[in-house]
């Protein structure tokens, strides 16, 4: 939805169009909209007034969102869904009272803007360092939220020592990690017990790839984070009678595609499904609605009628990232 929706931005307005922080972390993306005139900002007051910004998929603090309105002709906001239910959950716990424990990675982005919805009620825990000594004001009223893109096992973990130390410790209904993610998990669960070696495509700021790395050495296989096939080191295949492939939320399929023609397996290769995803997230409702006003005015001006119907948007659900990638590419 994401880089559909910036890919949108870039065809829409003049450049240069902003992004507040990377739109997904991958590497190879962000650099493909940088050679389209993207530029990206760590800060919202690089924005020059008057121009269009987007705001990431990994969500923003509220005085980002703020301050982006008051600077920008106009503001879309690419965050993900399950992110902003994290955002509503946390919101929702401070109003109650509750000290809230935010399972995630200091300094990544969707952390940044998580912990920045309740600063004074909200502690941050390193999955790997675990609660530590965090004391709450009161033991009854203990809020356990996680960053969607963390291994299951880290969660699990904090969260079983959290129940024994906390009594009533509130948890979302449903969970907080992104299927997307939970998803390639378990997938790499299964393919460690088919494969010698995995190697995994993704950038080394992706949280969900990171993740996916240490799921396979959990299970006792060797395992590569790549960024391309151009990282792939002969040593590592010495030995070596089957890889498992896969890949972070956010790397795109070509990638994907050019690990397996270097290897070249003799064989050839299988592809593993473990569950069937049919999830959609619809463009931010600002940008629809701005691509609703653009094409009413295109038809009207065409064949001075009201536009017969919204096919633009309608396609959405059928047009993907791979494609959206491939067009920005050209």
């Amino acid at each position: 939805m994401a880089i559909k929706a910036l890919t949108w931005m870039t065809r829409i307005f003049d450049g240069p169009v902003y992004c507040y922080h990377e739109i997904v972390h991958n590497e190879w993306v962000v650099g493909a909209f940088e050679r389209l005139g993207v530029v990206f900002v760590d800060d919202i007051d690089q924005v020059p007034e008057g121009a269009p910004v987007m705001l990431s998929a990994h969500g923003s603090a509220p005085e980002v969102v703020s301050g982006a309105a008051q600077r920008a002709a106009i503001v879309i906001d690419a965050v993900c869904p399950l992110v902003t239910k994290v955002h509503h959950e946390i919101k929702t716990m401070e109003r109650k009272g509750y000290d809230i424990i935010y399972v995630g990675h200091e300094g990544h982005d969707e952390a940044v803007g998580a912990v920045a919805e309740a600063p004074s009620s909200i502690t941050l825990i390193e999955p790997e360092q675990g609660l530590g000594d965090f004391q709450p004001r009161d033991p009854t009223k203990v809020a356990l939220l996680a960053q969607t893109t963390l291994g299951v096992h880290e969660w699990v973990a904090v969260m079983e020592d959290a129940q024994e130390r906390f009594s009533g410790l509130a948890i979302a209904r449903k969970s907080d990690l992104c299927y997307a993610t939970t998803n390639r998990q378990e997938a790499v669960s299964q393919l460690s017990d088919e494969c010698d070696l995995i190697l995994v495509v993704g950038s080394h700021n992706s949280s969900n790839t990171q993740a996916l790395v240490r799921v396979a050495k959990e299970n006792g296989i060797v395992a590569y984070r790549i960024d391309s096939a151009a990282d792939i080191q002969s040593d590592w295949l010495t030995g070596v009678t089957t890889v498992g492939l896969t890949a972070g939320a956010s790397a795109p399929d070509h990638l994907v595609q050019d690990v397996i023609d270097q290897l070249d397996p003799v064989q050839g290769f299988e592809l593993w499904s473990s569950t069937e995803e049919e999830e959609y997230f619809p463009l931010p409702p600002q940008l629809r609605a701005f691509v609703s006003t653009v094409q009413a005015m295109v038809e009207a001006g065409v064949t001075a009628r009201p536009p017969r119907d919204t096919a633009w948007l309608e396609k959405d659900r059928e047009w993907t990232a791979t494609e959206a990638l491939r067009l920005i590419s050209v």
